[in-house]
């Protein structure tokens, strides 16, 4: 019955060159609907709304309404002003209008450009932590290479030497634990 509802709907939209517009809600809560390609459901609702008298909009709707034609507006402002902001549209305006967009642009630039310069400080602040660091890594890894050569040497001293023996100036480390006998002493 509905998909014949929505034929004949088509079929008076053509024959009589009407604007038609058909909405079914089915018991189930499922919506159908059909309007005339030359309009649609607001525009036909919008002339009923205006020929019977009759208000489909409560007060509350008016005023989303509004509030939504309110915020249109003021994206329309807010597109303009951007335009301006960018150096466009700028031959429509009245030299009094151009004061505030340049102290705005002077004032987004001021504070650019101490942002720049607090980056910059930053930057040189972490290349001097930087050096610093590299400086001291650079004099222990001297130190190490010097420590190295040297500990090499002995060693080649000690073993180069006639009887083969250690040579007296190296040092050797040795762990004694206390649970073992000295060896040496039986000696």
């Amino acid at each position: 019955r509905r998909n014949g509802i929505i034929k004949k709907a088509r079929e008076i939209s053509i024959l009589c060159d009407a604007q038609v517009s058909v909405v079914i809600f089915s018991s189930s809560g499922k919506m159908s609907e059909y309007c005339s390609p030359s309009t649609t459901l607001p525009k036909v609702l919008e002339r009923y709304q205006q020929n019977s008298g009759t208000k489909l909009w409560d007060a509350k709707h008016e005023s989303l309404n509004a509030e939504i034609d309110r915020i249109k507006k003021e994206n329309d402002n807010m597109q303009i002003d951007l335009r301006h902001l960018k150096g466009e549209d700028l031959n429509s305006l009245y030299p009094k209008e151009l004061i505030p967009i340049e102290e705005a642009l002077q004032l987004g630039l001021t504070s650019v450009r101490d942002k720049q310069m607090e980056i910059w400080k930053t930057h040189k602040k972490n290349e001097k932590l930087l050096e610093e660091e590299n400086k001291q890594l650079t004099y222990m890894l001297h130190h190490q290479h010097l420590a190295m050569d040297g500990n090499v040497r002995e060693l080649e001293l000690g073993y180069h030497q006639k009887d083969r023996e250690f040579a007296p100036q190296m040092t050797m480390a040795f762990r004694l634990q206390p649970i073992q006998p000295n060896l040496q002493e039986n000696k």
